[in-house]
């Protein structure tokens, strides 16, 4: 009876629950298992530390940018110098004169009815390539659709003095939610195609299915296409095998193929927690997920180059490509969430050189960084998302500097 159970009914319980596995680890039932253990070693160029790193000696200073946000998730900077920042509960927002004059408009942009999702909600936000010409920009939102939740990309306009914004069309729905890893990240890349990150809904058999979109990092055109150069034709799938990826960017601004990516590790499914990742990877490659984890790796999968064993996990990533900070030129900057830190990571040759903290503990969670059209240093709070303690002036957008 007990082997009945382990075949049939543990295999729909570690995907819809894997803490339910977690508490169950002396057991083993055979729906749960990973691929064979002899296939899999650990990489000997994978960067393992079992803390978060040292501290950081390069001198940088912090200004509060703009206070009473809620759930601030990414930030898009316009071409006058203001900036529309998505908050998670549904609210576009907008900030004027955000390099030198900040000031938080009271009233939103625009107020979208988002689906209920504990890390779903209005999330990445990204610029059309052409926007001084078209005022376009893109939205990712969780919505429900009839019984399902799902993730979408929808493009909208913004009207010419920035305070209002309409829904212009959808361009792809075909992403599953659910209440925990739903990635949501979108960037244009330097081929001018649109990238997106999705998570695997909590359900990691995704990360592996050639045909879901989820656990993916995916490359459309601007109007939602296909490109036809994709790895695999008809496909939006650009790298699979990922669990829950918020940041990425791309080394040479000239190159889309090659990506330094941040991925989250596992909090309990098939007994396994932390070890969240950094990758250099490549178009058409597979991170694993969830068939190995941490520095593992295997025959047809990418490895990572750098792994924290304590979870950190990370947020948004982005390369340093300003003047104020010198020392971080070409760096990937990570803000990290549990961990409440910002995270320096020096990649040469495509291994980890260094790795450093900074900020730890002084802001909280971390969510958005990105480089702003003042060459300066951007990053989000998120102590307001249920995971965090959220102050009195809520959260905020910070300016890194020097």
């Amino acid at each position: 009876m007990l082997g009945k159970l382990g075949k049939i009914i543990l295999p729909e319980i570690c995907r819809s629950n894997p803490f339910f596995f977690a508490a169950i680890l002396t057991l083993s039932f055979p729906g749960c298992n990973r691929v064979a253990d002899s296939d899999i070693r650990d990489d000997e160029d994978c960067n393992l530390v079992q803390e978060y790193g040292p501290q950081g000696v390069i001198e940088i200073k912090t200004e509060t940018v703009v206070t009473g946000l809620e759930v601030p998730w990414s930030i898009a900077f316009l071409p006058n110098g203001d900036a529309l920042v998505t908050e998670r509960e549904g609210r576009l927002r907008l900030v004027t004169g955000i390099y030198n004059d900040p000031r938080l408009v009271p009233q939103p942009v625009a107020t979208l009815e988002v689906g209920p999702s504990s890390e779903g909600g209005l999330m990445g936000i990204e610029l059309h390539p052409d926007f001084i010409k078209n005022r376009l920009f893109y939205l990712v939102v969780t919505v429900l659709r009839e019984e399902d939740m799902i993730n979408r990309i929808e493009r909208w306009e913004l009207s010419e003095d920035g305070t209002t914004a309409r829904q212009e069309s959808i361009i792809y729905d075909e992403i599953r939610a659910g209440n925990i890893h739903n990635g949501g990240r979108i960037k244009f890349g330097p081929d001018g195609m649109l990238y997106a990150g999705t998570g695997e809904a909590g359900d990691p058999d995704l990360s592996q299915d050639p045909e879901s979109p989820n656990g993916k990092l995916l490359r459309l055109t601007p109007e939602g296409e296909i490109p036809n150069d994709n790895p695999r034709s008809g496909s939006p799938v650009l790298i699979s095998g990922i669990r829950n990826t918020q940041g990425w960017d791309w080394p040479d601004e000239n190159d889309a193929a090659t990506f330094w990516l941040v991925d989250h590790g596992p909090s309990g499914e098939m007994g396994r927690f932390g070890h969240d990742q950094v990758y250099v990877a490549r178009a058409g490659d597979n991170l694993g997920w969830p068939d190995v984890y941490g520095c593992e790796v295997m025959e047809g999968f990418r490895a990572p180059v750098h792994v924290w064993e304590p979870a950190v996990p990370p947020g948004g990533a982005a390369i340093y490509r300003g003047d104020a900070i010198p020392e971080w030129e070409g760096d990937l900057i990570i803000g990290t969430l549990r961990s409440r830190h910002l995270h320096r990571i020096v990649i040469e040759d495509g291994l980890t050189r260094e790795h450093e903290v900074y900020l730890e503990e002084d802001y909280g969670r971390l969510r958005e960084v990105i480089m702003g059209g003042d060459g300066e240093l951007y990053i989000t709070t998120s102590n307001c998302d249920g995971r965090g303690t959220c102050p009195d002036e809520q959260d905020m957008i910070i300016r890194v500097t020097r």
